[in-house]
């Protein structure tokens, strides 16, 4: 009898989560995740539908925490991941990822990194027969509630300039991709470690300007090589998010970075003083949670 009250009880409160989980997980908004995971980028992206997007993972197992608390325990199904670029605190996170989710589409630029992090990435794609998508300028994911992640830079033409042999260092900064999400009026422009020479070629190839963007992730952790007073100015970001590790050895973000920020007024949020950011929004009102 006491085993049966027990398994009664846990029932119940099974049926307890599920209700909660697909009530505040699934409310009709777009929510929009940048992750605490130390000095790296990881991205998660939960679309009106249900729909789950992880835009990079870091550069460890932190990730798994971000997407635990922001996809039902059941669901163990991202529909699209995206790598901007090889380098490890995008990368290495995704090994963990692959051994507790099933991805059902890869989508990245034709880059390599001869590290061993990005060849046991691959070879992991490929013993799950994951097929890797190779995407640029012009590309675009399209969802069937509304939501379309836009791929704005970079061109093959600037990719073959800056990796004429189709390789990036983990020193180097080159190519890596750069995306619009919109939801209606919403959107959110994430560049990753983009640098000014390709933000200024995606600004002049792509018309950002058609509305102005609702939330911009300061490219490159606030390092001083990516944004300028020009690109600001180009887009009006209501509010600027800055993915960083706490006492990098970086010294990210750099002053001048949050300087033309402040000069424009422009709200600033830090994972490495806020953690985990999220933002929600039905389209046209957002919020940050």
């Amino acid at each position: 009898m006491k085993k049966i009250i027990i398994g009664f009880a846990l029932s119940i409160l099974l049926v307890g989560i599920f209700l909660y989980q697909s009530a505040s997980l699934n409310d009709g908004r777009i929510h929009i995740v940048f992750c605490d995971v130390g000095q790296g980028d990881a991205i998660f992206i939960r679309t009106p539908s249900g729909k789950d997007i992880l835009i990079d993972s870091g550069p460890n197992n932190l990730v798994l925490d971000c997407l635990s608390s922001h996809m039902p325990f059941w669901d163990k199904t991202i529909e699209l991941a995206i790598l901007t670029h090889p380098h490890a605190d995008h990368s290495n996170g995704f090994l963990s990822v692959l051994k507790n989710y099933k991805i059902l589409s890869f989508a990245t630029l034709d880059l390599k990194n001869n590290t061993s992090g990005f060849r046991a990435l691959l070879e992991s794609l490929k013993e799950q027969h994951i097929k890797i998508v190779f995407v640029y300028l012009g590309d675009r994911f399209i969802f069937k509630d509304g939501v379309t992640i836009n791929i704005v830079g970079p061109s093959r033409e600037f990719l073959a300039k800056t990796s004429p042999q189709g390789l990036i260092g983990e020193k180097n900064e080159f190519a890596n991709i750069e995306s619009l999400v919109k939801f209606k009026s919403f959107s959110a422009l994430l560049t990753a470690d983009s640098q000014q020479q390709e933000l200024k070629e995606a600004l002049r190839l792509v018309s950002l300007a058609q509305g102005k963007i609702s939330i911009l992730q300061v490219p490159h952790h606030g390092s001083r090589t990516g944004l300028d007073e020009e690109f600001i100015e180009r887009t009006s970001p209501r509010l600027a998010v800055i993915s960083v590790g706490k006492h990098n050895r970086y010294a990210h973000p750099q002053p001048e970075t949050i300087e033309i920020l402040r000069r424009k007024d422009i709200k600033i949020l830090r994972t490495d003083e806020q953690g985990e950011i999220e933002i929600a929004s039905d389209g046209f009102s957002w919020v940050v949670k």
